[in-house]
């Protein structure tokens, strides 16, 4: 089930070129992943307080046409796979109908003291694949 995040492109999120700042796709794509995690019953707050502090270890973007000030971008939230540790989710932006960027992230759960993978909270888990 997708869930879509809605942010409007602000004149400082802007470059010299008058686009959306390739860096901010990220931004956004954080954005929405909490958005996300709050629609399917696990607010990040809780569910750190419980063992799950996801990490980014891999993030790749695919840019289809620019975005610019004032802008509206509809962000596609989608968990494409989940592990013992590790979860993928895919970001579509579109503006309208046009997809503008897909971000595809790759996050493993860590245990921030030992710094190592930890396995993802059963119950976090569920949602994850429920969603």
């Amino acid at each position: 089930m997708p869930v879509v995040y809605s942010h409007r492109v602000r004149y400082h999120e802007t470059d010299q070129q008058r686009f959306l700042f390739n860096a901010h796709y990220l931004m956004i794509a954080d954005i929405a992943l909490t958005e996300y995690y709050r629609m399917i019953g696990c607010p990040y707050p809780d569910v750190v307080d419980r063992g799950f502090d996801p990490s980014v270890v891999k993030a790749e973007i695919s840019f289809q046409r620019p975005t610019y000030f004032d802008d509206i971008l509809d962000v596609d939230v989608t968990c494409t796979r989940v592990g013992t540790s590790s979860f993928d989710f895919r970001f579509t932006m579109t503006r309208g109908d046009a997809t503008v960027a897909v971000i595809e992230m790759v996050y493993v759960n860590v245990d921030i003291a030992a710094e190592k993978s930890t396995p993802i909270p059963a119950d976090v888990a569920a949602a994850l694949r429920g969603a």
